[in-house]
């Protein structure tokens, strides 16, 4: 088999995180701690840019002391979940800042208490 058929094509629209797995963040099981490799661990002097792979087995969660092996893939940092063509649906809420999400959330519920004490006022 040749070379030529494992490689892929060059895409410029894909992230240089995404092409890269092993860049990829690894989340712990236990307590929900997020492993960065662009950022590293303190906890154990892991210095950013090291792999998951690369960290030393006996490695812990800097958090609540799991194994690596309590350590699930959770995909590429900064990769935006879903496809790209699927945030133009609904109401826009996919290109909502979480401020922006809370804003609409909160003041709906505000607005709807306003309604319902307005209805004191028909008697």
């Amino acid at each position: 088999m040749s070379d030529q058929a494992t490689e892929t094509p060059e895409n410029p629209e894909i992230p240089e995180n995404l092409k890269n797995p092993a860049l990829n963040q690894y989340e712990c099981n236990a307590c929900g701690y997020v492993y960065e490799p662009s950022k590293g661990s303190s906890s154990g002097n892991i210095p950013p840019g090291t792999p998951f792979e690369e960290i030393p087995v006996g490695w812990r969660c800097p958090v609540c002391g799991a194994p690596r092996s309590q350590f699930r893939d959770a995909g590429a940092e900064a990769g935006a979940s879903g496809f790209k063509e699927n945030f133009g649906y609904g109401f826009g809420v996919n290109t909502m800042t979480s401020q922006q999400k809370n804003l609409l959330i909160f003041g709906g519920l505000v607005l709807g208490f306003l309604f319902f004490l307005s209805l004191y006022g028909l008697n």
